[in-house]
C-alpha cells in the first residue's frame, strides 16, 4: 500500500488585501477627483463666493484644493484601511477621519502656497483664504472620504472572503479526494492478502499429489500476482483482464476441489473493454468457493454473466449465480470480502454502485452493477 504525502495548498499570493490593481486604482481616483472638484465649484457658486466671469479662475482654485487634498488622502487612507482594518476594526473609522482632517488642513495650506505663487489669490489673502476654505475642505473630505473608504473597505472584505472561501473549497475537495484514494488503497490491500492466502493453500494441497499441476498453478499464481501489483495503481481495469483473473483463480481452486467446483462464464466479447473495479468479480467468485463449494460435499456450480443495462446501456451488470443456500448482505461485516467490495463501490461510484443478493429458481444471484466508465 502506498501513501501519498499531503502537500499544503498554498494561498494565492495576489490576495485583494495585499496587492492593488494600479490601473483601476488610478481611474477610480481620477473620477473621484473630478467629481469632488465639480461639487466644490457648485458649493462656491451656491454661496455667491464667485461671479460667472470668475468661473474659470475659481474652478482652477477648486481643482487645486481637490487634487492636493484628495490624492494624498485617498493614498494614505487606502494603505491604512488595508493594513489596519482587521487589526483595529473599532478604531479604523477614527483613524480614517483623522487622516482626512490632516490631509484637508495640509492640502489647504499647500493650495494657498500654490495660489500665492501663481497669482490666483492677491497678495495678503493667504491666511484669509485658508481660514475661509479649510472648514469646507474638512467637511467635504469627511463626507466624501468616509463614504468612499467605507465602501472600498467593505468591497475588499467581500473579495477577501470570496477568495478564502474558494481556497477552502479547493483544499476540502483535495482532502476528500486524497482520503478517498487512501481508503480505496487500504480496502484493496486488505483484499489481496486474503486472496493470496487462499491461493497458497490450494498450491500447498497440490504439491504432494500432483507436482505438475502444482507447477502450473504456480504459473497462474504468478499471473495473479502481476495483475495484483499492476492493479494497485488503477481504480478500474478492463473486464477482459478481470475475467482472466477469475478463470485463473477458478482453475487454481479446481485443482483443489476437483469435480466439486463447476463453472460457466457467459460474458459477451462486446463487454471486454468495459471497466470494472479490480478484483470485484473475483471477490464474488471467491465468496462462493469459500462458503459454498468448500462446505458442501456436492460442491456448487458457478455461473458468471455480464450485460449492459439502463438508458443507452449506461450501466454494467455482472451476475454471479450459484446453487448454494444463499445469504443476506445484512449479515456481511466491513471486514468480510464482500463488505470491502461494498465500501469500494461506495468510494468509486457513490450511490450509483450497487451490490444485490436475490434468490431465483432455487439459486443465489449476486448482482454487481455500476455506471459504465466513459
Amino acid at each position: 500500500m502506498t501513501c501519498e504525502t499531503i502537500q499544503p495548498v498554498s494561498h494565492p499570493p495576489d490576495s485583494p488585501r495585499k496587492k492593488l490593481n494600479y490601473a483601476t486604482y488610478f481611474f477610480r481616483v481620477l473620477w473621484i477627483t473630478v467629481g469632488v472638484t465639480l461639487l466644490i465649484v457648485l458649493l462656491f457658486l451656491s454661496l455667491g463666493r464667485i461671479q460667472l466671469s470668475d468661473t474659470g479662475r475659481q474652478f482652477l482654485i477648486a481643482y487645486t484644493y481637490c487634487v492636493l487634498i484628495s490624492l494624498p488622502s485617498i493614498a494614505i487612507v487606502t494603505v491604512i484601511s488595508m493594513r489596519y482594518t482587521d487589526r483595529f476594526p473599532r478604531l479604523i473609522l477614527l483613524m480614517q477621519a483623522t487622516v482626512m482632517v490632516c490631509t484637508a488642513v495640509a492640502g489647504s495650506l499647500a493650495a494657498g502656497l500654490v495660489f500665492r505663487v501663481t497669482g490666483l489669490v492677491p497678495p495678503g489673502r493667504y491666511w484669509p483664504e485658508f481660514q475661509s476654505s479649510v472648514p469646507f475642505c474638512i467637511v467635504i473630505s469627511l463626507a466624501v472620504g468616509l463614504s468612499i473608504t467605507t465602501f472600498e473597505t467593505l468591497r475588499y472584505k467581500f473579495q477577501a472572503a470570496q477568495l478564502e472561501l474558494r481556497t477552502r473549497q479547493v483544499e476540502q475537495e483535495r482532502a476528500y479526494k486524497l482520503l478517498a484514494e487512501a481508503q480505496l488503497s487500504s480496502l484493496e490491500s486488505r483484499i489481496r492478502p486474503h486472496f493470496l492466502f487462499n491461493t497458497l493453500n490450494s498450491i500447498a494441497a497440490l504439491i504432494p499429489s500432483d507436482p505438475v499441476r502444482a507447477e502450473d498453478t504456480v504459473g497462474k499464481l504468478a499471473s495473479l500476482l502481476r495483475f495484483s501489483l499492476n492493479a494497485n495503481h488503477n481504480s478500474l481495469v478492463l473486464l477482459s483482464q478481470e475475467l482472466k483473473i477469475v478463470r485463473d483463480y477458478l482453475e487454481i481452486e479446481k485443482t483443489r476441489y476437483g469435480q466439486r467446483l463447476r463453472y460457466e462464464i457467459a460474458v459477451p466479447d462486446a463487454l471486454a473493454d468495459v471497466k470494472v473495479p479490480p478484483l470485484a468479480l473475483q471477490s464474488l467468485v471467491e465468496n462462493v468457493v469459500k462458503h459454498v463449494v468448500s462446505e458442501r460435499q456436492q460442491g456448487a456450480t458457478i455461473q458468471i454473466a455480464g450485460s449492459l443495462a439502463g438508458e443507452s446501456n449506461s450501466r454494467v451488470v455482472l451476475d454471479v449465480c450459484d446453487d448454494g443456500p444463499g445469504f443476506s448482505l445484512n449479515a456481511i461485516t466491513p471486514q468480510h470480502g464482500l463488505g470491502n467490495l461494498v465500501a469500494r463501490l461506495d468510494l468509486l461510484f457513490g450511490s450509483a454502485g450497487q451490490l444485490e443478493v436475490t434468490h431465483e429458481n432455487e439459486k443465489t444471484v449476486v448482482r454487481l452493477s455500476f455506471p459504465a466508465a466513459s
